[in-house]
């Protein structure tokens, strides 16, 4: 995984925008665009009571040591979504509640409620 820059993120973002706006991109620069998404989640989150899976580009575990940590096997918490949604749900494009209503996640587990940590970028982070 890359470091995080604010470079980075802001190419992340600018692809999510673009992404969620409905512009054709091409999965290459999805697949960037998740993979450095996915890293800043684990960032603000680190823990491994939980795995964010945006297949085929990434999967990252996150969550709170006080919830309990997962150590081996498939994690008992489990959140899964296509790449737009993540994108949108990033930037604040989706809430996290229309995201669940629309059937466009997939959680499992009784840590799965992120409701608190969407969108994960705000106006002022970086771009």
């Amino acid at each position: 995984m890359r470091t995080l820059t604010t470079a980075s993120i802001n190419q992340a973002k600018m692809i999510a925008i673009q992404v969620t706006a409905g512009t054709v991109v091409a999965d290459s620069e999805i697949a960037i665009a998740v993979r450095t998404l996915c890293h800043l989640l684990g960032n603000k989150h680190p823990g491994k009571t939980l795995e964010v899976r945006v297949p085929p580009f990434a999967a990252v575990q996150v969550g709170s040591a006080a919830r309990g940590a997962h150590t081996r096997g498939t994690p008992g918490n489990v959140v899964e979504t296509n790449p737009h949604t993540f994108l949108a749900l990033a930037i604040g494009g989706l809430s996290w509640e229309q995201a669940l209503e629309q059937h466009l996640v997939h959680a499992s587990g009784t840590h799965t409620d992120l409701c608190t940590w969407f969108p994960l970028l705000s106006a002022d982070d970086a771009g």
